[in-house]
């Protein structure tokens, strides 16, 4: 057997820990992994790096279609394989809006044409649209139905418990939940302060997320369903969930972890505006404490970018999102390299996790077999965060000026190099599995 790529000399993610290992690659799929070096069509040295099963971004906002000078899925994906991401799952909250097969089909041929990574999008669930949400799910490149309990960037919302219940009967998992109670935010309005986003957080407070929460959990119970929450941003919501992680996982996001308030907004004004908001230091210990004892299953940037003239309005017409899914592997390397987060953990939280959620077996970990799909990094470059260096449309991130501790080098997906010595090339990709779709 000729491999067609072989990597040398790299400390590997095998079995839980870093140990030195090679890498062969066979078509698209991982074929050998041992300290032999059998023969290959291309011999590539990776001395002094780290090779990861590739990272995967479960919750991504690209844009497309109808808000593209935002963002799209070329440039999205872009920033994630030169962020070292190589697959993302993307949001139903475009114009129009995912939530009938035609909609997720043609989204589906546009990644097909214009990703640089793997790929794979949710359905909305609507008041209309329960009756298919189950044919839906079901469609190949479909990783699971996004309920927007609370009203966000786009048009969709299903903020009443009697439709929820009856999205929550009859789909089955994986259900993504963005947690914030409408009826409170609606009623909430007076806190907003016209000219100041620091208010973002007294309008969105805790109280808002964690009755919403509160309210999917029952209904999750009534139904037997379980439900995925997203960014999860609360002291009390940590603590809530650390009880009811039978019928839910969770995810954390690098920023809510990160920034602080009233901090970020001292710094980034409305640039550090998003939904659920940067809260203070309290609930960032708690969502750390939190993650010590597991409550968290993945990570996700909740990448949502909107352009700077847009984020520059006067709170609260600014829009509310940040994007993310280039910074996250080494916002949260650094992390893991500065003592304060499991290297594990991290691994886990953004590969093997990420596929017991949403049931996936093809991607995210180094085993003979699966899909070539891998994250490489320097986890001794010390480099500096710009705007400049970020791919997104909008040409900005919230990063800006972090000192990470790890870069990314190389990216691989399906055996080929979609970033090679930090330099992006277009490889062909394509729609991620899904066990449920089956």
């Amino acid at each position: 057997m000729k491999l067609s790529k072989l990597l040398i000399n790299a400390d590997c993610f095998l079995n839980g820990k870093l140990q030195r290992a090679n890498i062969g690659i066979l078509s698209d799929k991982i074929a050998y992994i041992g300290v032999e070096s059998p023969e290959a069509r291309e011999q590539i040295d990776c001395t002094g790096l780290t090779i990861f099963p590739g990272f995967i971004d479960s919750q991504v906002h690209f844009r497309e279609p109808g808000l593209t000078h935002k963002e799209d899925i070329e440039h999205g994906s872009r920033g994630a394989a030169k962020g070292g991401v190589t697959a993302f799952f993307e949001m139903p909250n475009t114009k129009p809006p995912t939530t009938d097969i035609e909609q997720l089909q043609s989204k589906l041929s546009i990644a097909e044409k214009t990703s640089y990574t793997d790929y794979a999008f949710y359905a909305g669930a609507t008041k209309e649209n329960i009756g298919i949400l189950d044919q839906l799910r079901k469609q190949n490149g479909c990783c699971g139905i996004k309920i927007f309990m609370g009203s966000s960037t786009g048009t969709l919302l299903l903020s009443e418990d009697s439709e929820i219940e009856k999205v929550l009967a009859s789909v089955h998992s994986p259900i993504a939940v963005h947690s914030e109670d409408e009826d409170m935010l609606v009623e909430g309005k007076t806190r907003i302060q016209k000219g100041n986003v620091a208010s973002h957080p007294l309008w969105r407070n805790s109280a808002v997320a964690l009755s919403s929460t509160q309210r999917i959990l029952k209904l999750a119970r009534k139904t037997n369903t379980k439900v995925h929450l997203l960014h999860i941003t609360t002291k009390e919501e940590a603590e809530l969930l650390a009880n009811n992680k039978n019928i839910c996982t969770v995810e954390f996001t690098p920023q809510h972890l990160c920034l602080t308030a009233p901090e970020a907004y001292e710094k980034l004004g409305s640039f550090a505006q998003m939904n659920p908001p940067i809260r203070s230091q309290e609930h960032v210990n708690a969502l750390w404490k939190a993650l010590r004892l597991s409550v968290p299953d993945v990570f996700g940037s909740d990448h949502a970018p909107h352009s700077i003239a847009e984020k520059k309005q006067q709170y609260p017409n600014s829009p509310s999102g940040m994007p993310g899914v280039q910074s996250l592997p080494l916002v949260l390397l650094t992390q893991v390299l500065n003592g304060r987060l499991p290297l594990k953990q991290f691994v886990d939280m953004t590969t093997k996790n990420v596929n017991k959620v949403f049931s996936t077996t093809e991607i995210g970990s180094l085993e003979i077999g699966k899909r070539a799909n891998l994250s490489i990094f320097d986890m001794k470059a010390k480099r500096i965060v710009t705007d400049d260096w970020m791919e997104t449309k909008s040409g900005w991130t919230p990063f800006h000026g972090f000192e990470a501790k790890a870069w990314p080098i190389h990216t691989l997906v399906g055996g080929n190099f979609c970033l090679r010595d930090e330099s992006l090339i277009k490889v062909p990709t394509k729609a991620v599995r899904f066990t449920h779709n089956h």
